[in-house]
């Protein structure tokens, strides 16, 4: 497809979205009508598979990702990264619980893990472990699943977790938003009693350090030469640990470290000349998947994807609600944490700042209810997509095909 009208169909996708977010206030939210628009432009073809390639945006959005994740690292501080921990633990009880849940649906609608030799015919117990992982994960869970599917030639397994990964933003995106502007509305009214204060009050009161990077560094190329680097260590620190310290993890502790040591001034990327397009050019990963999806393959898997997610998403409410609720969080806020493992980053950025537009009526009371919430989504979507998922995908993927 011609690579300036893919562009510019992109971006009409965008505008619309953006312009139907704005006029419901975000109850629409701009990801949930672009994936929509998306979805049904893929499926019908009147979008070409190669749509999101040929506009250079997908592969611009895979090389900044990184830049962005240090990018929100020098917006969080030291004490509010320490803070978080609960965060941390009720990221872990979700993974947990669309475990449970999704291991009940399994006994209760394929009555359980049967006995005898595998021909390449599945069972309702491989689906479950492809669900958990898939549910919970973002791309590495999902390549995990498919390796150990394909491994025992159980292919419709393997396109289980993809159909998962291209259709659950659809859902998370839409519940995230609903819960996020009820958590929104509260926090205004915590902000007009003078229990909530935004992050700019904050920052006034105590004098600002500049910044140590050398001014020669701090124009538009120093600056992404620069983070560009850091995000270089973040992937080597990956290779060298054979991703057991994630990229993105990495990267995100540099963004939050050298903030604190002065290095970074916080939003090292505020203010730049290209960090629009960069912008731009992450949300449009979120789409990628949706290019992948095949009428016949929805069809063939409509009622595993059904229980799959009505299952997890309630093993998501149960497990985050309770274990939020214990450690102080509010239920929307705790269930919004939970319902992060569909969709991470950018969406974590993306619809937290959308349910603070939403609420907020001043600039302050915006800024003080992303301060509050956008931290929780940032490290929660790090918690569940690219730490637990991992590890516990790592660990059951091996029971497909047993």
């Amino acid at each position: 497809m011609n690579a300036v009208l893919a562009f510019a169909i992109v971006m009409a996708v965008w505008t619309v979205s953006d312009w139907v977010a704005k006029k419901t206030q975000s109850l629409l939210s701009s990801l949930f009508v672009a994936s929509i628009i998306f979805f049904i432009g893929f499926l019908t073809d009147i979008f070409p598979d190669d749509l999101l390639a040929s506009s250079s945006l997908l592969g611009l959005g895979g090389v900044v990702v990184g830049f962005i994740i240090v990018h929100l690292g020098t917006l969080i501080s030291i004490d509010e990264f320490k803070r978080q921990w609960k965060t941390l633990v009720v990221g872990i009880s979700t993974v947990v619980g669309i475990g449970v849940l999704l291991y009940i649906a399994g006994f209760i609608f394929g009555g359980g893990r049967r006995q005898g030799a595998y021909d390449g015919v599945s069972q309702a117990m491989d689906y479950v472990v492809a669900g958990i992982g898939s549910l919970s994960g973002g791309t590495i869970s999902v390549l995990i699943i498919q390796e150990a599917a394909l491994g025992v030639g159980l292919t419709s397994v393997a396109i289980f977790p993809v159909l998962i990964a291209a259709l659950q933003g659809l859902i998370g995106f839409p519940l995230t938003s609903i819960i996020l502007r009820q958590e929104a509305a509260r926090l205004k009214g915590e902000y007009r009693a003078g229990r909530l204060e935004a992050p700019a009050a904050a920052a006034a009161t105590k004098e600002a350090a500049p910044s140590k990077m050398p001014a020669f560094l701090s124009t538009t190329p120093g600056t992404l030469l620069v983070v560009g680097a850091v995000v270089l260590i973040s992937i080597l620190i990956n290779n060298l640990t054979n991703g057991i310290l994630n990229t993105f993890v990495v990267a995100l502790i540099f963004g939050i470290a050298l903030r604190a040591f002065g290095f970074f001034k916080p939003g090292i990327l505020n203010g730049i000349d290209a960090y629009g397009l960069m912008m731009l050019s992450i949300m449009i990963l979120v789409f990628g998947p949706l290019a992948t999806v095949q009428p016949a393959d929805v069809a063939a898997l409509a009622v595993p994807l059904l229980i799959a997610f009505v299952f997890g998403i309630a093993g998501i409410a149960l497990f985050a609600g309770i274990a939020g609720k214990l450690l102080g969080y509010t239920v929307p806020m705790s269930i919004a944490i939970g319902l992060t493992s569909l969709y991470g980053f950018p969406g974590t950025m993306i619809l937290s700042q959308e349910a603070a537009k939403g609420a907020g009526e001043t600039p302050e009371e915006v800024a003080a209810i992303e301060g509050a919430i956008l931290p929780k989504m940032i490290i929660a979507g790090f918690s569940t997509v690219t730490i637990t998922s991992v590890i516990v995908t790592g660990l059951i993927a091996a029971r497909i095909g047993s």
